[in-house]
């Protein structure tokens, strides 16, 4: 496989009422080739927002996720904008232009920046130091993250509720 400069494929999901902003750090592979966040059916996201929320995410189309997303005040982007890859490791991304994340901030209700994965925090953290108080990380839902069971990654998760109240 080749390094090669690789841009986010999609836009941010917010809209003025959004409440919390979920990051990820750079889609994988399987989303950029289905423009669309999370499509890896192994990572566990969309599973872990049906359980939370009581809806039905994971098996929609993505106008739905969108619609849902947005019915429940939850804004949804990724940390970098563009980097260097190898396939969708996270170990792999090197040379990162940031994503402009006071774009969203500017144009929403978001109060709490979540952060889906240790990669995700660091990066955020590197380049925002300013909005750690307004920040969480979370464990990944990614299926590389073995050591968290989709039960475990639920009980985590759970935290965003009290954000969306």
């Amino acid at each position: 496989m080749i390094n090669r400069r690789v841009v986010q494929p999609f836009s941010p999901i917010y809209d003025k009422d959004s409440k919390i902003l979920i990051l990820g750090s750079f889609p994988s592979e399987i989303s950029r080739r289905n423009r669309f966040y999370y499509t890896n059916p192994n990572n566990r996201f969309w599973k872990v927002l049906d359980t939370i929320l009581n809806e039905s995410f994971y098996d929609v189309s993505t106008e739905t996720k969108i619609e849902l997303l947005k019915k429940h005040n939850i804004s949804l982007f990724d940390i970098v904008y563009s980097c260097m890859i190898t396939g969708s490791s996270d170990k792999d991304i090197k040379n990162v232009v940031f994503a402009d994340i006071y774009a969203i901030l500017n144009n929403s209700n978001v109060k709490h920046i979540f952060l889906n994965g240790k990669t995700a925090y660091k990066l955020f953290l590197e380049k925002y130091p300013e909005l750690k108080d307004k920040c969480s990380y979370l464990p990944s839902t990614s299926s590389a993250n073995a050591r968290y069971r989709l039960k475990d990654l639920i009980k985590k998760w759970e935290i965003i509720k009290n954000y969306l109240q």
